[in-house]
């Protein structure tokens, strides 16, 4: 049986300063829960971080920001990943597993503009910058005039896109920027019912080698059940319907005691169509509750819907 706790424990991270942020806060944690651990950072640059020309939905999705890191820990370098959740594939190769969801920021998006209080204010022909599919959707059936831009790169990158005059404004994850102690960016919140957030949005999850028991014990004290319930619920919608960063989805999950809301919607990149469904049951069974609401959206033409995004993104890698 390994030692417990372990004496050196590595954290491999990206180097953006929300991934370092994100990892330098586990590791505060783990230290005081076990000051006697000696705990470092490992920073790797993913590809994700490298390609940053093109849009995630035409190089590969989500799984580019996470490869690097799993390489890591299948060489014995690492310990442990830490992950914003939404990023996350909803599989994970084979030999990984998420050990611990930790609580839950702020899931909401965030307008941020130097110029203007919020997308209603924005005049016809503005540019707005975003890096999902699922806020151009939104911002597309809202606002059809408005142009909407993709948007890479880190955070502190996309800012300052933005403060140079490449956007009128930006729509980002509050969680991020409230991490980072930019709160003060935010010009005005995008309530769930206008914008409906990614699955897992706001919350961080972390990986760590299969059958690492020494490790998963060391990470009990930080699990969130709650906001692992919640999590569970949405991207159990989100792998019915293999959802990628090539398909608008969104899922957010709301517990009141013992019991689950869950809403979810799915639409073209560009708007012109939309399912919506939502649904509530037992918190003790959120997987059942994501089926229960795939299968809503797919009685309001989900699989329709997909079968257009799919021939959308054909036609624009063609």
């Amino acid at each position: 049986m390994k030692e417990f706790p372990p004496s050196n424990i590595v954290i491999v991270s990206r180097e953006s300063r929300l991934a370092m942020w994100q990892a330098e806060y586990v590791r505060d944690r783990l230290a005081a829960l076990y000051p006697q651990c000696s705990i470092s950072i490992l920073g790797t640059t993913t590809r994700g971080d490298q390609i940053l020309d093109r849009a995630l939905s035409k190089v590969g999705g989500k799984g580019l920001f996470v490869k690097e890191l799993e390489v890591a820990m299948a060489e014995g370098r690492a310990d442990l990943a830490v992950h914003c959740l939404k990023d996350m594939p909803m599989d994970l190769p084979e030999g990984f597993e998420l050990a611990a969801i930790l609580e839950r920021e702020d899931p909401r998006d965030a307008f941020v503009s130097n110029d203007y209080a919020a997308l209603d204010e924005l005049p016809d022909g503005a540019v707005v910058g975003t890096s999902s599919l699922r806020r151009q959707a939104m911002i597309a059936a809202r606002y059809p005039q408005l142009v909407v831009k993709p948007l890479r790169g880190n955070l502190d990158t996309r800012l300052a896109k933005l403060d140079r005059g490449d956007y009128a404004a930006i729509i980002l994850a509050v969680a991020g920027l409230n991490r980072l102690g930019l709160k003060a960016r935010i010009r005005s919140f995008l309530d769930p019912a206008q914008s409906l957030p990614s699955p897992g949005q706001g919350t961080l999850a972390i990986e760590i080698p299969e059958g690492r028991e020494d490790i998963k014990r060391l990470l009990a004290p930080l699990h969130d059940e709650p906001a692992a319930v919640v999590s569970a619920a949405e991207r159990s919608v989100s792998r019915i319907f293999g959802a990628s960063c090539q398909i608008p989805l969104a899922a957010y999950a709301t517990l009141d005691g013992q019991r689950l809301h869950l809403r979810a919607m799915i639409a073209t990149p560009d708007g012109l169509h939309a399912a919506a469904a939502e649904a509530e049951g037992p918190a003790a069974a959120p997987e059942a509750l994501g089926a229960q609401v795939a299968e809503l959206l797919k009685a309001r033409g989900a699989d329709d819907i997909l079968a257009a995004c799919k021939a959308q993104a054909d036609a624009a890698s063609a």
